[in-house]
């Protein structure tokens, strides 16, 4: 490798636990981190940061069957976790955004093929008469992972910023203390050697109302809607002007915020997948296949069916 590729490849790296991610080499003995495929032209190629301009795009039902990238994809997310467990990494994704922006079929998405021992998902509730005499970050702390685990949070600290602070759930000193307190925390869990990734969804105010009222008339979905998402609707302006206001504090370099454009919600599931297995360098850890060994057959007498309860069968 060049002296140019080695400097671009330690740019595009992202810190891990002790340091064990940062500056890992995209081609190395002519193995190297895959691009889904694993080959382009015979050779192994890693992902690149999808910035425009040096990714093309592809339209979905076009260039790309949906189903088959984010397939593609998915296998790339299990090599990535064998990759988290293997080197110990501890990593922290947070995803926020406007409600019914994708944020939980995103993560969906991402955690259907994983195993949920390493890859796990905090979704935390309103928090308890205790829990609101605590230092603010406090609930948060006992959901980061240990070695060799991932954590999705669906909405976290950063409501403070957001809900809290155009709800007036939260004091005017609060909310402030937040600003100044929330870069130095998520500096100290960089510090730590957590890879910290902070997905921001965007979505208009046309296609978030288009994504209500398909809710709305699908009870399979009505119940994504709460009293709080009916109340959001009178404060549009003020949460554009909160998040604002977060990003001119929080978007610092040790955790930048990255924007998803999430009004296609397919095309927004297959950039945060690809963006995702860009922030951490990775190197294929599959497993070779295995070949099972026959079943040992020792004589055993099952016990009588009747004594047994069995689920009615109703379909067949």
């Amino acid at each position: 490798m060049g002296k140019k590729e080695k400097e671009k490849s330690k740019a595009n790296g992202s810190t891990g636990a002790n340091g064990k991610a940062a500056g890992k080499v995209a081609l190395e003995n002519g193995k190297g981190l895959t691009n889904g495929t694993g080959r382009a032209n015979g050779k192994e190629q890693a992902f690149k940061p999808a910035h425009p301009g040096e990714i093309p795009t592809m339209r979905i039902g076009k260039d790309c069957d949906y189903e088959k990238e984010l397939r593609r994809l998915q296998i790339e997310l299990v090599k990535l976790q064998e990759w988290i467990k293997h080197e110990h990494l501890k990593v922290v994704v947070l995803f926020e955004g406007r409600d019914a922006a994708g944020k939980g079929g995103a993560i969906k998405r991402i955690t259907e093929s994983l195993n949920p021992r390493i890859c796990k998902v905090v979704a935390l509730g309103t928090p308890t008469e205790r829990e609101k005499t605590q230092w603010y970050f406090q609930r948060y702390v006992p959901h980061l992972p240990g070695a060799g685990e991932m954590v999705l949070f669906d909405r976290s600290w950063y409501n403070r910023a957001g809900v809290e602070r155009v709800m007036s759930f939260c004091t005017d000193a609060q909310y402030q203390e937040f600003l100044l307190t929330c870069p130095e925390y998520e500096r100290m869990l960089v510090r730590s050697g957590i890879v910290l990734i902070k997905y921001w969804f965007s979505v208009s105010d046309a296609e978030q109302e288009r994504r209500f009222q398909d809710r709305m008339n699908r009870p399979t979905k009505r119940w994504k809607i709460s009293p709080m998402d009916l109340e959001s609707r009178k404060h549009w302006a003020d949460y554009s002007r909160a998040k604002d206001e977060m990003f001119n504090h929080t978007d610092h370099k040790q955790a930048p915020w990255f924007v998803v454009n999430a009004e296609d919600k397919k095309a927004a599931r297959l950039n945060v997948i690809r963006h995702l297995l860009s922030k951490i360098p990775y190197k294929d850890l599959t497993p070779e296949p295995l070949e099972l060994p026959p079943i040992v057959k020792a004589e055993y007498v099952r016990p009588p069916y009747q004594e047994q309860h069995f689920i009615p069968v109703v379909y067949r």
